[in-house]
């Protein structure tokens, strides 16, 4: 019962998650859900909303890694599909916690280059690549541990996500690093890697 519950959190971290960033960034004035990060809707006076958003999602996630750890039989995988999927858990906390510097001119009046101007801004920029690369190993990983039980359909699905997450996480990151081309819609990718890695 108490495994089950655990797995649970983790059908509910990312619904929970991707429905309040995606109202979140809805009800914003000036931010562009197209082009800015999530991290970004921490800054500012309801701030504090995607904060706590990323700290829940942190804390269900880490209680699903638990939950996978208890489920998996001894058997390729079993330690470390847990293990990297709590290191993404660790990467939402640490994003919650330590609030990221401004980016891609968000809030109004930053330049679009983030410049870090706190230990704050460094530790999540830290906190959170650790986590995505964390996930995208997970979706392989996964893959390979489906493909070993002969759950073809699962293991393609698992590669498939894996593939997808690390090319938009990459295309964010270069968005993000106002790459010509990418910075209006590192947005959409970032969302695009968040949503298929929960999944």
């Amino acid at each position: 019962m108490m495994t089950k519950a655990l797995l649970a959190c983790g059908a509910i971290a990312g619904p929970l998650f991707v429905l309040v960033f995606l109202l979140e960034g809805a009800t914003r004035a000036d931010y562009d859900p197209l082009r800015h990060p999530v991290s970004s809707l921490a800054l500012g006076d309801y701030g504090w909303v995607q904060s706590a958003n990323l700290v829940v999602a942190g804390l269900l996630t880490l209680a699903f890694s638990v939950g996978l750890r208890r489920a998996f039989r001894p058997a390729e995988g079993s330690t470390w599909v847990p293990l990297l999927v709590g290191l993404w858990a660790v990467g939402l906390l640490g994003a919650g916690v330590f609030v990221t510097a401004p980016v891609s001119g968000y809030p109004p009046g930053s330049t679009d280059r983030a410049v870090q101007y706190s230990w704050h801004g460094a530790l999540h920029d830290l906190l959170s690549p650790l986590g995505f690369v964390a996930l995208a190993a997970a979706c392989f990983v996964f893959g390979r541990w489906f493909a070993g039980q002969g759950e073809r359909g699962w293991a393609i699905y698992s590669a498939v996500s894996g593939v997808v997450f690390a090319v938009a996480f990459v295309l964010s990151s270069a968005g993000f690093g106002q790459a010509e081309g990418l910075v209006d819609l590192a947005g959409l990718f970032q969302r695009v890697a968040v949503t298929v890695g929960f999944g």
